[in-house]
């Protein structure tokens, strides 16, 4: 393995810096933008490598302490050893370059980064795993596991769970922790940018709409929010529990189905395409109908970590 002195020039999406070897990308995790370092390549693919960090030449002014002691061991997190306000300047960088890189989006509008409060103590679920007597997470780049006694970006009322957990005798598995005791559906991690986010976009949509597609409803977080502003609104989830959640109560211009968003999206915004075609068809204007239509939809996609 062939040792290499880099200035890393990006941090890509997922934490690990890129620098360049010979024109070619090499990834290095734990490294900074604008840091020089020495890295070991690992493994040399045809148009990247990957390298680990050997020695750190000169730092960035963004590097601090992480102060997880399982941090770098742990395949959990991967920032913890930059400063949270460039954390947030580095996602919104990779969520530019993959909407225009992926999405071929160019100069998307994007809007500034809601912070958290706090970038430790925040999360109100976390999922750890048991295998062979050890409860705790995947730790980096393996299927190992690292014996976890506490998360410090999990909230106490979880960590009090996994305390609970791993006085119990538990089989092999995967086990979901919550703040909150209650049914197994899906709200927002950090409760702390939850209300913002959603008041944020309770803002951006004006009254007076007429129909709103929740895609990745969950159990209802944006669509029970924006209930006075349209006339109807479909939700849409794989997710049953959460679908049967969002029923309870729900009103008259609610719907919500339970199935693959893909597909139930596909097929629900084609009926609504024939429903305006056909209804334009007897007006005998089907291109202004079908525009205006279409103008009055809004749709909304909150997809899970994985993507679209």
């Amino acid at each position: 393995m062939r040792t290499v002195d880099l200035k890393v020039k990006d941090v890509a999406f997922g934490g690990k810096g890129v620098g360049r070897d010979n024109g070619k990308a090499v990834f290095i995790p734990f490294t900074i933008d604008g840091e020089r370092v020495s890295a070991k390549i690992v493994r040399e693919k045809k148009r990247f490598a990957e390298a680990e960090l050997v020695d750190l030449v000169e730092a960035s002014p963004h590097r601090v302490q992480p102060p997880c002691p399982y941090f770098g061991r742990c395949g959990g997190c991967s920032y913890q050893h930059i400063d949270y306000e460039h954390q947030l300047a580095l996602k919104f960088r990779q969520v530019q370059d993959v909407l225009r890189r992926i999405g071929k989006l160019a100069d998307v509008p994007m809007r500034p980064i809601i912070p958290s409060p706090s970038p430790y103590g925040y999360r109100n679920r976390i999922t750890v795993h048991a295998q062979d007597g050890l409860v705790g997470f995947f730790r980096r780049e393996s299927h190992r596991l690292i014996d976890i006694e506490a998360c410090l970006i999990a909230r106490s009322e979880v960590n009090d769970a996994l305390l609970d957990l791993r006085c119990r005798r538990v089989e092999d598995g995967h086990y979901t922790l919550r703040a909150e005791p209650g049914p197994r559906v899906f709200f927002q991690a950090n409760d702390a940018v939850a209300g913002p986010l959603r008041d944020l976009i309770a803002r951006l949509i004006p009254s007076g709409q007429e129909l709103l597609v929740d895609a990745y409803c969950g159990a209802g977080f944006f669509a029970k929010t924006l209930l006075e502003k349209f006339e109807r609104i479909i939700g849409i989830d794989w997710d049953t529990f959460a679908i049967e959640a969002a029923r309870e109560n729900a009103s008259e211009k609610e719907s919500y189905i339970a199935g693959n968003v893909d597909v139930e999206l596909e097929r629900l915004l084609h009926v609504d395409a024939v429903v305006a075609a056909v209804s334009a068809a007897c007006s005998g204007d089907l291109r202004v109908r079908t525009r205006a239509t279409t103008a009055k939809t809004t749709l909304i996609v909150d997809p899970p970590a994985a993507g679209l």
